[in-house]
């Protein structure tokens, strides 16, 4: 943890996933991106790496193949070499890893030695799609940078401060002890950053603010907050419950599966594989992005219109709802690739809200804009903003925070 006087502190944020891994190097303190980059196909002959180091031009590309987590770190090292940033001779100051599932044990961001990991491998059941290559990844990093403190950062932390009547389901007792279902919540990461951001745009203090939050992008979640903390998220025990998202079903009837049993023969893996993989926007249209559904109800496609229908009326639901958990609402708050781009989702997720104070101004959603922002009226009850996410920028912060203890 020792560094040169005067100099920032460096910190190196991974985000290790199923086919790529995600990276990079900023001052935790000021949020100043030095650089970053993707590691793309991991395990496939044509995988590549592309870096981009900040105010400079063309990025780097590399090309693979990169067969695992190990042989893509060595590749970001490289990539780091080759653009005057040499991380083997100036390695970072900490190395913060997103971690999906922090389960019950893990409320707040903790640094990585083998006990940590030994229960991570113990409750990656929770999610068996992401804590498994989340792990993979801090294990490579920690070959990589023996003597660099390692951070976890967990997905599920923010929502540790849900009320037993938000996080809890009507199951039977052996389940919520043994098996630890109840609702975890996900996307918390970004909830932590936006929430904060959006009270800073408000002027207000984030701890007398409340926000409903709508995290949307190919996985989409809604979050109330208040004064900081969550106390209801539309995710459950897994990222499946909720919004409609780009192939995830969201909300269904829990009697489906069995009835799907019953009349098709399909097991629960089946049917589970399909309500995350075939579903959602994918399972309605065709298509599980949301732009090219946009630009099929655009041209009257009778399909993405009702699609369209169907993905904003859950979204306005859960706005109605947690309304009515908060009780007063001081915002509400659009982010992540949909929430940030999509004038359209962003317009007929609130329409007919205006009872409540919730509007938007038309011209002001559509004006053109990568900046935080307000598109409601200035004399609207409830302000409706825009507040671009940086997950990285929050898990570079958490991480050195923690670090130095």
């Amino acid at each position: 943890m020792s560094r040169q006087h005067g100099v920032p502190p460096k910190a190196l944020v991974i985000n290790s996933g199923s086919s790529s891994l995600k990276y990079r190097l900023l001052d935790p303190d000021s949020g100043t991106l030095i650089a970053g980059g993707q590691v793309d196909r991991l395990g496939v002959d044509d995988g590549h790496l592309e870096h981009r180091s900040a105010g400079t031009g063309d990025p780097l590309h590399l090309p693979g193949p990169f067969p695992d987590h190990a042989a893509a770190l060595r590749g970001m090292l490289d990539a780091f070499a080759r653009t005057g940033t040499s991380l083997s001779e100036h390695p970072p100051d900490v190395v913060g890893h997103r971690v999906v599932h922090g389960g019950a044990d893990f409320l707040a961001p903790v640094v990585v030695d083998e006990k940590v990991l030994t229960r991570l491998d113990e409750i990656a059941p929770l999610a068996p799609l992401h804590n498994p290559v989340n792990i993979a990844g801090i294990r490579a990093t920690l070959r990589l940078f023996p003597d660099i403190r390692q951070v976890a950062v967990f997905d599920t932390a923010f929502h540790a401060t849900l009320p037993a009547r938000a996080a809890g389901y009507a199951v039977p007792q052996l389940w919520r002890e043994r098996y630890g279902v109840r609702r975890y919540g996900f996307h918390g990461i970004s909830y932590a950053y936006v929430s904060r951001a959006a009270a800073q745009l408000l002027g207000r203090d984030p701890a007398v603010t409340n926000l409903i939050v709508l995290h949307l992008g190919n996985g989409a979640s809604a979050c109330a907050v208040a004064g900081g903390r969550s106390i209801d998220t539309s995710m459950g025990l897994t990222p499946l419950q909720g919004l409609v998202m780009g192939t995830r079903s969201g909300d269904i009837d829990p009697g489906l599966a069995p009835y799907l049993e019953r009349v098709a023969g399909m097991s629960g893996a089946e049917v589970d594989h399909a309500l995350n993989h075939e579903s959602g926007l994918l399972g309605l249209t065709g298509d599980s992005d949301l732009r090219e559904v946009t630009r099929r109800a655009a041209e009257r496609d009778l399909t993405a219109l009702a699609a369209l229908e169907l993905y904003c009326y859950r979204i306005r639901s859960y706005v109605g709802a947690y309304y009515a958990a908060l009780g007063r609402v001081d915002a509400v708050v659009f982010t992540a690739g949909v929430g940030e781009h999509s004038p359209v989702v962003r317009e007929q997720s609130l329409t007919g809200l205006d009872r409540l104070g919730i509007i938007v101004d038309p011209e002001q959603n559509r004006a053109p804009s990568r900046t935080a922002r307000v598109i409601s009226p200035e004399d609207a009850e409830v302000p409706v903003l825009v507040v671009p996410t940086d997950e990285e920028r929050e898990i570079a912060a958490q991480a050195w925070t923690t670090a130095r203890g």
